[in-house]
């Protein structure tokens, strides 16, 4: 019997009853429908909770179920996958954000979730950052996973900073801009691009590496092997701290002569995919038309 987690925020009543159409579908099968367990008083009071679901601690969650069912954005999925890819667990998106790169449906499009139950989909592995936050002995202080990118900037003041950038131990670049960008294949569509990077196919083993508003005429983006292992030091002489963001969602303080070390970390993000489709006509759908459930937003009476 398949163990199907759904993961999204039950506190936002058009998500919640977003899950609830999605639990309908998968229920018309034998499975086993997995909620983490701080959202039960919530379904119990909204007269959402059901029998079939079986509420579990976030951590057993992600350890016992075969796959999890993101409703969301990307942002969604990039708070997932650092917990499942730990456990090889494959993720499907459903989109209820605005553009949603890594979903693979949209709600109008349930019906296709009855494959999950005949094996007829394929899984895409996506590459992942290891970033580790050295001292300024090069000593370990923490690390993380990321799917889409590592920025460091002057957090939420836009202020130009200076970083040295070094790749095997030997000094690539410095660069003063207004932070850089890290990125994976899958991140090169997100903050990146915006920044003016190159667009890479998710199949191409590389890093991207884009200055944000650099203060020179030869700071361009870069693109580095992904077997490559790259530092990036903190040489700000006016700012005595700077910030990295991993994923837009953890953060570190980076102090003077402090560095970030990435390399391509072990684990991958696994997504599902229920039928085939290139990476750039899913771009190209996604940057060209609205790729959020229209129906979905209009009963919300959201404006296009």
């Amino acid at each position: 019997m398949l163990k199907i987690a759904l993961i999204t925020n039950f506190n936002i009543s058009e998500k919640a009853n977003a899950a609830m159409r999605v639990a309908d579908r998968l229920l018309a099968h034998e499975c086993e429908i997995l909620i983490a367990a701080f959202h039960k008083e919530k379904l119990v009071r909204t007269n959402r909770c059901r029998e079939e679901f079986r509420f579990l601690p976030l951590e057993s969650l992600y350890a016992e179920a075969n796959i999890l069912i993101v409703l969301g954005g990307d942002g969604s999925i990039l708070e997932a996958a650092r917990r499942a890819a730990q456990r090889g667990t494959p993720i499907l998106g459903i989109n209820l954000g605005r553009l949603g790169y890594m979903t693979e449906l949209e709600m109008r499009n349930l019906d296709q979730l009855d494959a999950l139950f005949e094996g007829n989909y394929g899984i895409e592995n996506r590459s992942m950052l290891r970033v580790e936050l050295l001292n300024a002995a090069g000593e370990l202080r923490s690390f993380c996973y990321a799917l889409n990118d590592a920025v460091i900037s002057n957090g939420s003041v836009s202020r130009i900073i200076d970083l040295e950038l070094c790749e095997g131990g030997t000094p690539v670049t410095t660069y003063r801009a207004d932070g850089l960008i890290i990125a994976t294949p899958t991140g090169s569509t997100a903050y990146s691009m915006s920044a003016g990077g190159a667009i890479v196919d998710p199949k191409v083993a590389c890093f991207c590496v884009t200055p944000v508003c650099p203060h020179s005429f030869t700071a361009r983006p870069l693109i580095f092997s992904d077997e490559s292992v790259l530092e990036v030091r903190n040489i700000c002489v006016r700012e005595k701290m700077l910030y990295l963001t991993v994923d837009g969602r953890m953060n570190f303080e980076l102090y003077r002569n402090q560095r970030v070390r990435i390399l391509k970390s072990t684990l991958q993000t696994k997504l599902i995919r229920l039928h085939p489709s290139s990476f750039y006509g899913r771009l190209n759908q996604k940057l060209s038309t609205p790729s959020f459930d229209e129906n979905y937003h209009a009963k919300k009476g959201d404006k296009k």
